[in-house]
């Protein structure tokens, strides 16, 4: 068991249990920065971003959007266990690219041409999905896009995050069958994974009864919007 991967397990695992994502799309570049490997870096982090949600999931299940949702698995999944394929093989740098998006996206609720613009993208719905896809098959980063299309809609808090729970666990779990598929070995043990996930459970379980049932709708949306705008900000900063 690594110090610096519980941290990082730890931080990012309080992330998701309030937005529903956070465990991929921070732990990934943490790890990344701390010299270990792109798949080593998906391996640990899958199973402790799927059992999350699954929790979120068993919540609040009647309140996912099921278009929304039917949509991921129609032009999204597919793309992601392509290009995951790809990955496993090539290494791909978009992370300022998304980081600008996520900035733009943030300010759409305090500009009226920024809200306009983003609108207009969220019109091409299919593209969009297709797009967030293939960013997270060769990322890990689709989350970012998830949570900038999610947070457009406007939700109460509740469908917020476990909509993007059931996206982001689905993405999840067909990311971890491409691996299996490719038959991607890498040296993590069960011990080390269950002591991760137990740290991961147990932050959402005193996350979900000390914080996000005391944060009204509002603040959960200014706060959602401030965390993309820092993704964004971070994204930037990681690949100059």
């Amino acid at each position: 068991m690594s110090i610096d991967i519980l941290i990082i397990v730890a931080i990012t695992s309080f992330i998701q249990s309030i937005f529903g994502v956070g465990v991929l799309l921070y732990g990934t570049p943490l790890l990344l920065l701390q010299g270990y490997s792109f798949i080593y870096a998906v391996t640990i982090l899958l199973p402790i971003s799927i059992v999350i949600n699954l929790f979120q999931i068993s919540k609040d299940y009647k309140s996912i959007d099921f278009g929304f949702y039917k949509n991921i698995l129609i032009y999204s999944i597919p793309v992601v266990v392509i290009f995951l394929a790809v990955v496993i093989n090539f290494t791909i740098n978009i992370d300022i690219i998304i980081g600008i998006f996520l900035i733009f996206v943030s300010a759409k609720n305090y500009h009226y041409k920024v809200n306009k613009v983003i609108n207009s993208l969220i019109r091409y719905e299919k593209v969009y999905f297709i797009i967030m896809g293939i960013v997270h098959g060769l990322t890990n980063l689709g989350g970012a896009i998830l949570a900038a299309i999610i947070h457009s809609k406007g939700y109460e808090k509740h469908i917020t995050r476990v909509t993007i729970g059931a996206s982001y666990a689905t993405f999840a779990f067909f990311q971890i069958l491409t691996l299996l598929a490719f038959n991607q070995r890498i040296d993590i043990t069960l011990w080390m994974i269950s002591i991760y996930l137990f740290v991961s459970i147990l932050i959402y379980i005193i996350t979900e009864k000390t914080i996000f049932i005391d944060i009204d709708n509002y603040n959960y949306h200014i706060i959602f919007t401030v965390l993309l705008f820092i993704t964004g900000v971070l994204l930037l900063i990681k690949s100059i």
